[in-house]
């Protein structure tokens, strides 16, 4: 590897990283709804959410999506962006899920500017350009700047989903540290390969059919106690 390289995944780690100030870790995207009907109780029941959502959500529709999005910060098309953009904020099955990815979109806007280096000018001006920024838009626009490699920038997308999803289920549930490690470590054999399929997935093959998570996701919207906001 040479520094090129160690520098772009030093980059990818701090993108990839819980203390990233975009918020992720207040949300739970309906896993609290999950334990709280009782879908999720235990350690087994929280790794098939989890999985199933990895490969069949988050792995079919999001990360193709981003991969898509690298392409196209690459290329420099800004309608292309702008499209996948709208269509990531539609996609979402919730108020709470679709005022997450703008909340966080926002936040990574503001983190741009707050980093104060002059190289990230130009994609700070187009995300101004659109009118709400949804979170895979901003991240895919600094992981193409920073030059990380797409497959290597989805592994690390995923990572980090992942790990917010477990975290959400150590408190949650609750789990002990070691359930939740087993946990990532079980997943995380997921991921190279999902990343691996999401680079060459058709746009007209990608999905996010999860109809359990959506109502989750809904319910969660009136849940009496919670720890999260989605």
């Amino acid at each position: 590897m040479n520094e090129n390289s160690r520098h772009a995944l030093v980059r990818l780690l701090q993108l990839a990283s819980p203390v990233l100030p975009v918020g992720a870790y207040t949300y739970s995207q309906g896993l609290e709804w999950a334990v709280e009907s009782g879908r999720i109780r235990d350690e087994p029941s929280a790794g098939r959410w989890i999985g199933d959502l990895l490969a069949f959500a988050v792995g079919r529709f999001e990360a193709p999506l981003v991969a898509r999005l690298m392409r196209h910060w690459d290329a420099g098309d800004a309608v292309a962006i702008a499209r996948l953009n709208a269509d990531f904020l539609a996609s979402r099955e919730s108020a709470e899920l679709r005022a997450e990815t703008v909340q966080m979109g926002f936040s990574f806007g503001r983190l741009l500017t707050e980093l104060r280096d002059p190289a990230l000018d130009a994609l700070r001006t187009e995300l101004a350009r659109l009118p709400e920024i949804a979170f895979p838009t901003a991240w895919s626009g600094l992981a193409t700047l920073w030059r990380i490699d797409p497959g290597t920038a989805l592994c690390g997308y995923l990572w980090s989903w992942l790990e917010n999803q477990v975290m959400a289920a150590l408190k949650a549930v609750p789990l002990g540290q070691a359930a939740g490690q087993r946990l990532l470590t079980e997943l995380g054999r997921m991921v190279p390969s999902i990343a691996e399929s999401a680079l060459v997935l058709s746009e007209n093959d990608w999905s996010n059919l999860t109809p359990a998570f959506a109502l989750c996701c809904a319910r969660h919207e009136t849940q009496y106690s919670r720890l999260f906001r989605s």
